[in-house]
């Protein structure tokens, strides 16, 4: 607990935490009522999306928009793809039909804390083959003895 401010001293809490603290926990709130219809789980607790609205070619092909599994892309009247960051999942499905290749770049964040970062479907081929190959490797470390083990049970008659 803090100490009790005497007369004529601030208490010492730091008001611009509290408020970031209170925006956070209303954006999560708000995030998950609208994600809940949707039944998508989430697998990133933070992450950023930007279109680089220079190289996008959003007239011509609207993959994007398309391949987005939350409807978090949408077409502006402006002519160009506009985001709602609170649909947003970070799965990476408008980096892959994109036509252009750093023009939508992604930021996630995972429960580890690790980041991860990719604006091609080149990069988050290699990111996602890499996550694969880890997961791989631990569910047959966790199924098969590993060496010394295996040696301990099998000893092999050296002659």
């Amino acid at each position: 607990m803090g100490k009790k401010a005497k007369p004529g001293e601030f208490a010492s809490s730091d008001i611009f935490s509290l408020l970031v603290e209170t925006s956070e926990k209303e954006r999560r709130k708000r995030r998950e009522e609208l994600l809940a219809p949707l039944g998508i789980k989430e697998f990133f607790i933070g992450g950023s999306i930007t279109i680089d609205k220079r190289t996008c070619k959003g007239v011509e092909c609207k993959l994007c928009i398309k391949a987005c599994p939350t409807n978090a892309l949408y077409w502006r009247a402006t002519g160009d793809v506009g985001i709602i960051e609170e649909l947003c999942i970070y799965c990476g499905a408008c980096v892959l039909n994109c036509i252009v290749d750093d023009c939508i770049k992604i930021t996630r964040r995972r429960e580890n804390g690790e980041i991860e970062k990719f604006s091609t479907p080149r990069a988050f081929t290699i990111l996602e083959h890499g996550i694969n190959a880890k997961k791989r490797l631990e569910r047959v470390r966790a199924v098969f003895p590993t060496a010394a083990d295996y040696l301990k049970l099998y000893k092999p008659l050296i002659t």
